[in-house]
């Protein structure tokens, strides 16, 4: 049996106050959650998961949480099943103890390409996700880049949506790279890409991809968009393979293209795909946290960024029941 206690000795004498703010650590985001919990100024409260050695998974809270508004951060990355059912296992055991509210923190949603039914007798597997969330118990859900926006209609409760352009953007402008354009890897990203590019003040340039089979290796067919003598930043919101973005930092410097940046905001990176960045034409892949490296240690041209500080204002926000939204300066809605 293995045992994953993300705190020590079981505590008993706490009782905290009705409507308090609870943040708990799921398996598979301790670092991202101990980063939020530090910028929240709380302390996580303790839990604790026990994974059985033919792949059940038992969870429990160390503490009591009747009343408290609850958030559980929980990825569904890699392995994704295990972390998609202990998220669920996190939903029922906060409501089944009593807690006021529960907010299923998800920072990378991994099911969310499985958003339509775009082919003969396959699933929408987003939906099944969201119904199966909603059925454990979430009253309302924190997630950050879904692979399609409308993915939120899916649910019947409220999903407050994270965007992790921000916090990369104001990264690359440290870097104060002179002469850069935005580079979508295909049209499907362009508006987001478009997103990043008025951010930025830069120009936008969109290339045309093709994959085939549900293949994780993409084909960069075409670019639309001059980029001689530039400096290119290559946006999309998640790499495994890194075949997209290598394939079309490749194309970008048979057009004359000078350095070659890449930001995403998921780096779902299986095992061998580090060493690839690093003899890649990429001279900086610029990642978030919402997934903990599990393969190959990070390579000298991957930096990750965290995104701690945002959840943490989020989660605050939620609490408070103050608009999440205007953490975003070009809301349109600030409303919202």
């Amino acid at each position: 049996m293995q045992h994953r206690s993300n705190h020590g000795p079981r505590p008993h004498a706490f009782q905290p106050p009705q409507g308090e703010l609870a943040l708990l650590a799921g398996s598979a985001n301790k670092i991202l959650s101990q980063r939020v919990a530090d910028e929240l100024g709380v302390r996580l409260t303790p839990c604790e998961a026990h994974y059985f050695s033919e792949g059940n998974v038992f969870v429990r809270i160390l503490e009591n949480v009747r009343g408290r508004d609850c958030y559980i951060i929980q990825g569904t990355h890699n392995p994704v099943n295990d972390n998609f059912m202990e998220l669920l296992f996190w939903i029922d055991a906060l409501k089944r103890a009593s807690a006021q509210q529960v907010t299923a923190v998800v920072p990378f949603f991994s099911y969310a390409k499985g958003d339509k039914k775009d082919e003969p007798r396959v699933s929408i597997r987003a939906r099944v996700c969201a119904d199966a969330i909603e059925a454990a118990g979430a009253d309302r859900c924190l997630m950050m880049d879904l692979h399609t926006p409308q993915i939120q209609g899916f649910f019947h409760i409220p999903v407050d949506h994270l965007y992790a352009r921000y916090v990369l953007c104001e990264h690359i402008r440290t870097l104060n790279i002179p002469d850069l354009v935005v580079c979508s890897p295909d049209v499907g990203f362009a508006k987001n890409a478009s997103a990043y590019a008025d951010y930025l003040g830069a120009p936008l340039v969109i290339g045309n991809k093709v994959r085939r089979d549900h293949s994780e290796q993409a084909q960069v067919l075409e670019l639309v968009g001059d980029v001689q003598g530039k400096n290119v930043l290559i946006v999309d919101d998640f790499t495994i393979s890194g075949g997209t973005l290598i394939a079309m930092a490749d194309v970008l410097k048979a057009r004359g293209a000078n350095d070659i940046y890449a930001a995403v905001s998921h780096g779902a990176l299986s095992k061998g795909v580090a060493p690839k960045f690093g003899a890649s034409q990429i001279k900086q892949l610029f990642i978030t946290d919402t997934i903990e490296p599990q393969n190959d240690p990070l390579t000298h041209n991957i930096t990750v960024v965290s995104v701690s500080r945002l959840f943490a204002e989020a989660i605050q926000s939620i609490h408070d029941r103050t608009s999440v939204s205007q953490l975003f300066p070009d809301s349109n809605n600030p409303e919202i």
